[in-house]
């Protein structure tokens, strides 16, 4: 009797998601290794899609927006292939990468279709439409860090997003003064 995990890529077995920990901030690095050393291998056949899990936010520094990439699970690389012996030890052995997560030592548990697919819709909204870097919500207090009324704490009465923007009540000689700036005028308390 064989065992399913070790025979090569056929209908018996199908290619499964596993996760891959990787040193932090190298992610990208471990992905590059990983194409290569499975070129290298001729292993091709053996191995689908390999990914990190990343999504756009807007971050606005000095008045300027710029987008830029955040990934959402730090450390970890979503690898699509056949676990048999060889697959395990060319990607345990790949610069950069610690293991694999979950299961036993040299057997991991594959992640489900369904939990891959969430990851991979979450990346496609991160580029349909990026989040901001920070997030705001209606009656959080904050503190004005730049602009006429610096050093003011306020409230949050309306968050636009599009403009990025913040309408914040502030109190001046008692009374309350909704004002707008800029989500870069203000910080979280």
């Amino acid at each position: 009797m064989t065992d399913v995990q070790t025979t090569p890529a056929t209908a018996a077995a199908p290619l499964r998601w596993y996760v891959v920990h990787a040193y932090s901030g190298m992610e990208k690095a471990v992905e590059r290794n990983l194409r290569e050393r499975i070129d290298r291998a001729g292993m091709q056949d053996q191995f689908g899609r390999i990914l990190v899990p990343t999504e756009e936010v807007v971050e606005v520094k000095n008045g300027k927006k710029s987008v830029t990439e955040r990934r959402f699970f730090p450390g970890y690389v979503l690898v699509e292939m056949v676990m048999s012996d060889d697959t395990w030890h060319l990607v345990k052995n790949t610069s950069k990468v610690t293991g694999f997560v979950g299961g036993a030592k040299n057997r991991p548990v594959p992640i489900s279709e369904d939990e891959v697919m969430k990851i991979v819709n979450q990346m496609q909204e991160g580029i349909e439409k990026p989040r901001p870097k920070v997030e705001w919500e209606n009656g959080e207090v904050v503190r004005v860090k730049e602009g006429p009324f610096t050093d003011f704490n306020g409230s949050i009465e309306d968050v636009n997003y599009e403009k990025s923007k913040l309408r914040v009540s502030v109190t001046i000689f008692g009374r309350a003064t909704p004002v707008e700036l800029d989500f870069g005028q203000v910080e979280k308390i």
